[in-house]
């Protein structure tokens, strides 16, 4: 059954009703659901779906061929295959399909032109003289991103301006995933979500029927299921230098998130090629580079500043959990590591990506005008704050701290100040007083408003404070179900 992509789907439906030819270009990180996507679109439609190999032109062609030529085109009486790419492309205009618009999808695209890089301009040249007037709509979709955003789509490259459509696929959010296991509570969709995140791969490979343990044993941490090897397949395919790779992204998983920090424990002695490293990874989406969202434009320039993370769950989860204690998994210890390593850990695990979740839910709120005010920018803050210590020469001591989530109105005039607690006792007065204190450099902003996610629920002094329309409370439920 497909699940999600609401949003994915109507762009493509109302492009396909819009008149005129269409060029669309979709793309996204590998394992995003791009082509179950393009395929849910096609259903009911006549339509030509082809999907490139990584082979040599000729066979590409031959193959291209082969199937344009099974669909009754004119040419199929005469020829065997066609000779260029030239002809072949133009006999996607002779698609039998009456009057009705004729859809062609070439997926894995960037393989096409790997073989043959002049195909960007015979298509151009089809657009331009042909296309852009008929009712042909061309969808070309590609998880090369770099190839797609650098090469295919930039100033130079003959299809610039061509698309009438450019759309990049993102993982599924939060409300989409937990489509997957609708019968679980809503704990154990916070925590499934935490280890598979919104890759409908992953979450393919996911029993809605089984318990959240069983499903970690059973189809993560035991040698032969799918996800057990995911990770290193993934890395072999589209890195080299895999090893160095490892020890970047494990020592990001397991808490570093500067870039002096990432080169000292995956021991890569040149911070400038760690930099490279992990542009590479976020290129691919596995890694994220994160700024306050108070940052200036110019401080995001700066190498040295913002903070890396996991975009994706699910290698987070494998690099704390799987790759960590690989030589007990080999061995078939799966009860063992999940007792003595994922099981005391998990629920701590799930605390950063249920901030994730709770700042989904605060834009979801947006949407359905339910804030006290419509902000323009939301992120988590990072700063310093100045605590008084006597026992420092200075008499004060400066640390790093964070609100983890912070909304703010287009004027900088109205915060919204969020808190996350993903843990077994109720949020407490105290930890509120904490959110409060760290908010002393902001304490310009005319207006704060607080709004406070729990698991478990909140204390008397909470609850009496939430009485005030400037405290906002939500539960574990009220997230998890908004509806």
């Amino acid at each position: 059954m497909f699940i999600g992509r609401e949003v994915e789907l109507k762009f493509l439906e109302e492009k396909y009703s819009e008149p005129g030819g269409q060029f669309i270009v979709l793309y996204g990180r590998r394992r995003v659901g791009k082509t179950e996507t393009l395929r849910e679109f096609c259903k009911g439609k006549p339509h030509f779906f082809y999907s490139s190999t990584q082979s040599t032109d000729k066979i590409q062609l031959a193959r291209f061929s082969a199937q344009l030529l099974r669909e009754n085109i004119p040419a199929g009486q005469y020829i065997k295959t066609f000779d260029n790419w030239e002809t072949a492309f133009q006999s996607l205009s002779e698609l039998p399909y009456g009057e009705k618009r004729r859809l062609i999808v070439i997926d894995e695209f960037p393989y096409m032109c790997r073989g043959n890089k002049s195909i960007p301009s015979i298509l151009q040249n089809l657009w331009d003289a042909q296309w852009k007037d008929s009712n042909l709509m061309v969808i070309l979709c590609g998880s090369a991103m770099s190839f797609i955003e650098k090469e295919l789509l930039a100033e130079k490259n003959p299809l610039y301006g061509r698309a009438t459509g450019i759309y990049k696929m993102k993982e599924m959010g939060f409300y989409d995933a937990v489509k997957f296991f609708p019968n679980y509570s809503a704990r154990d969709k916070v925590l499934a979500y935490a280890v598979l995140g919104g890759i409908p791969h992953y979450l393919n490979q996911w029993n809605p029927d089984w318990s959240v343990e069983k499903n970690i044993k059973r189809n993560i941490l035991s040698k032969g299921s799918v996800l057990y090897s995911e990770v290193e397949f993934l890395l072999h395919q589209e890195l080299r230098e895999t090893p160095i790779y490892n020890a970047i992204i494990e020592a990001v998983a397991l808490g570093s998130t500067r870039l002096n920090e990432i080169s000292q424990k995956s021991l890569v002695d040149d911070t400038s090629k760690t930099s490279v490293y992990l542009k590479n990874l976020i290129e691919l989406g596995i890694v994220g580079r994160e700024f306050s969202v108070d940052a200036r434009l110019k401080e995001k320039g700066n190498l040295n500043r913002g903070i890396y993370h996991l975009t994706d769950q699910f290698f987070r989860f494998w690099y704390a959990f799987g790759f960590a204690n690989i030589s007990d998994l080999e061995d078939g210890d799966v009860d063992g590591v999940y007792e003595y390593f994922v099981a005391p850990a998990l629920h701590e695990f799930a605390s950063l990506p249920f901030e994730a979740i709770c700042t989904e839910f605060v834009k979801k709120m947006q949407k359905e005008n339910l804030l006290p005010f419509r902000y323009a920018r939301i992120g988590r803050w990072l700063g310093r704050t100045t605590v008084r210590d006597e026992k420092s020469a200075e008499g004060v001591t400066v640390s790093e701290t964070e609100i983890d989530i912070l909304a703010v109105n287009r004027s900088s005039d109205r915060y919204l100040v969020g808190e996350c607690k993903f843990k077994k006792q109720p949020f407490r007065y105290s930890e509120y007083l904490d959110v409060r204190a760290k908010l002393a450099s902001l304490k310009n902003a005319a207006d704060f408003y607080y709004a406070l996610f729990s698991e478990s629920g909140f204390d008397e002094k909470i609850m009496e404070e939430a009485e005030s329309e400037r405290l906002l409370l939500f539960s574990l439920e009220q997230i998890v179900n908004p509806e």
